[in-house]
C-alpha cells in the first residue's frame, strides 16, 4: 500500500508534509508509512478517503482497478479545481466585485470648496504627570508598619563578589 500512496502523492503533486497536513495526521506517520515501518490505520485510510473523495478506496487497498473513481477524473483536474475553491472561499473584505467601482463617478473627486468647508478635527491628547519616586518608598514603608508588627531588620554587607569573564577565567573580592 506504500506504493500506492507514493504513487498518489505523485498524482496529485504534492509533498508527504502537505499531504499529512491536508488529512490531519502527523507528518511523522506518513513518513513512517511510505517508510514501510508502519502500516496505516483505519482512521489514516478514512480521514484520506474522505479529504480525496476521488480516490478509488478498492485502488487503495488492494491495488485493483484505477486510481480516481471516474475516467474524467485525473490528476491535473483535481489539481485545478482545489486552487480554484481555495480563492472562491475567501470573504470579499469590502463587499463588492472587482468589476464595480468602490465609489460611483459623481462622488469619485470632491471639489475643492466642499473640503474647505469642512473644519478640521481637533485632537486631544491626555497627559499623565508622573507621581514622584520620593515618595513611594515612604509611603510604601508607612503601609507596611501599619498592618503588621515591627520587626527589627538588621544589616546586611556583602561578603564575597565573584566576576566571571567570558574568556573563561574569574576574578574573586572578599572581606
Amino acid at each position: 500500500m506504500n506504493e500506492r500512496l507514493q504513487q498518489f502523492l505523485s498524482a496529485e503533486n504534492i509533498t508527504q508534509a502537505q499531504f499529512a497536513d491536508s488529512i490531519g495526521v502527523a507528518r511523522a506517520s506518513v513518513s513512517h508509512i511510505l517508510a514501510g515501518r508502519n502500516k496505516p490505520g483505519y482512521d489514516f485510510i478514512l480521514n484520506m478517503l474522505k479529504r480525496y473523495p476521488e480516490l478509488n478506496a478498492e485502488w487503495l487497498l488492494t491495488g485493483q482497478g484505477k486510481m480516481y473513481k471516474s475516467a474524467a477524473a485525473s490528476s491535473s483536474r483535481p489539481q485545478q479545481r482545489r486552487q480554484a475553491d481555495l480563492f472562491d472561499s475567501l470573504p470579499d473584505i469590502f463587499g463588492q466585485s472587482q468589476d464595480t467601482p468602490a465609489v460611483p463617478d459623481s462622488e469619485a473627486e470632491p471639489s475643492r470648496q466642499d473640503t474647505a468647508a469642512i473644519p478640521p478635527r481637533e485632537s486631544r491628547i491626555a497627559v499623565q504627570e508622573p507621581a514622584p519616586h520620593a515618595n513611594i518608598a515612604a509611603t510604601e514603608r508607612d503601609g507596611a508598619r501599619a498592618g503588621t508588627t515591627e520587626h527589627p531588620v538588621r544589616q546586611r554587607n556583602a561578603a564575597r563578589i565573584i566576576i566571571f569573564y567570558d574568556d573563561g577565567t574569574f576574578q574573586e573580592f572578599g572581606k
